[in-house]
């Protein structure tokens, strides 16, 4: 279900999103490791059997790496970036819908942009800041 978090709300669900966000990453680095696998196993191997079984295990590992996303989106937060690791929480700032933006190593939302401007432009969330939900 669908909702805009305050500031407040935000940083409650971080503690969840940010165990659901590794598990995501995790998923990720195993469709990577199973790609080169792959890759590599075209140029050294002759055999179809070791080919189809290494494309079989990478087929699995993306359905899980998409359920993952799916199962983190399923919080209220916007996956942007798992690589770069960003994450944006529907807001609005007085009536305007804005992201409440969070990257990867950060304990706390601190920043927020609007709905068009990406992560270069994050604006600070001030300590005050009431126009936030």
């Amino acid at each position: 279900m669908f909702s805009f978090f305050t500031t407040t709300e935000a940083n409650d669900a971080l503690p969840d999103v940010i165990k659901k966000f590794e598990y995501s990453l995790s998923k990720k680095n195993e469709v990577n490791k199973l790609e080169q696998e792959l890759q590599l196993s075209l140029s050294t191997t002759n055999s179809f059997e070791q080919y189809v079984t290494l494309k079989q295990n990478l087929n699995s590992a993306v359905t899980k790496f998409y359920e993952s996303v799916e199962l983190l989106e399923s919080t209220g937060v916007v996956v942007k970036s798992i690589e770069q690791g960003l994450l944006d929480f529907p807001s609005k700032r007085f009536d305007e819908e804005v992201w409440l933006c969070w990257k990867y190593g950060e304990t706390e939302i601190k920043f927020w942009h609007e709905k068009d401007v990406g992560f270069m432009g994050r604006k600070p969330i001030d300590v005050s800041d009431e126009s936030l939900v």
